[in-house]
């Protein structure tokens, strides 16, 4: 039976930093995945024109190249999330997860180093109880290029994956979309380069134990599932 799958992209590109080939094995499989763009540029926030325009047509063409079953964009002011009240951020979170009625959810990482990430975490994990949201069955963390590695290296506020996701028939895909978003890659050692995304992958496939070689793997933190 298919499932219904969503993504929380705090910022446009964490969709597919995080969770690319991911969602592309489930579209594959004949899951529906929708994805949660939350925040956005605006020229009253000091960004151009024409900067707008480019992100506009980029996330279009993001889009079209996943081909998700749905897209929800939240508005919300880019590096500033913080900013809204976390009831305000619930409730827009909680009206699509009860027209969804998800089964599993791709969130960023509780302490990545961006504030906008933990602001959205937070209020994305508040409607995952089971008694409000019986439909979910598996709550997963991304590791997101750039801003997980980041995070204080102390042992409460470190990614340790235990899950993998081999990826490795997807990972030319999960390249070629992330480089839609022309902005946010850069040569190395700039993280989130192509051959940074491929070499995370490398490594997560190698401790995966993967079969194939080579195998790329995403890594993802389980925090709930219902067996």
């Amino acid at each position: 039976m298919s499932k219904q799958v969503i993504v929380i992209s705090t910022h446009p590109d964490d969709e597919t930093l995080g969770a690319g080939g991911t969602l592309l094995k489930h579209i594959a499989q004949g899951d529906h995945v929708h994805c949660i763009f939350c925040t956005d540029i605006f020229e009253e926030e000091g960004f151009s024109k024409e900067s707008v325009l480019i992100r506009e047509k980029e996330i279009t063409q993001v889009i079209n190249s996943y081909n998700f079953t749905s897209t929800h964009r939240l508005g919300l002011k880019t590096m500033k999330v913080d900013e809204y009240t976390k009831s305000t951020l619930v409730t827009k979170f909680s009206q699509i997860f009860q027209s969804i009625q998800p089964n599993i959810l791709y969130l960023p990482f509780c302490d990545d180093v961006h504030s906008d990430h933990r602001a959205i975490f937070e209020a994305v994990f508040s409607c995952t109880k089971s008694f409000r949201y019986p439909s979910i069955q598996k709550v997963l963390m991304m590791e997101t290029l750039s801003e997980t590695e980041f995070a204080p290296s102390l042992p409460h506020k470190s990614f340790i994956p235990n899950v993998f996701v081999d990826i490795t028939d997807f990972i030319d895909q999960k390249c070629q979309i992330m480089q839609i978003y022309k902005s946010e890659i850069a040569p190395p050692p700039f993280p989130r380069s192509v051959e940074n995304i491929r070499a995370l992958a490398l490594y997560r496939g190698s401790t995966m134990g993967g079969i194939k070689s080579p195998t790329y793997a995403e890594a993802f933190m389980l925090l709930k599932e219902k067996l």
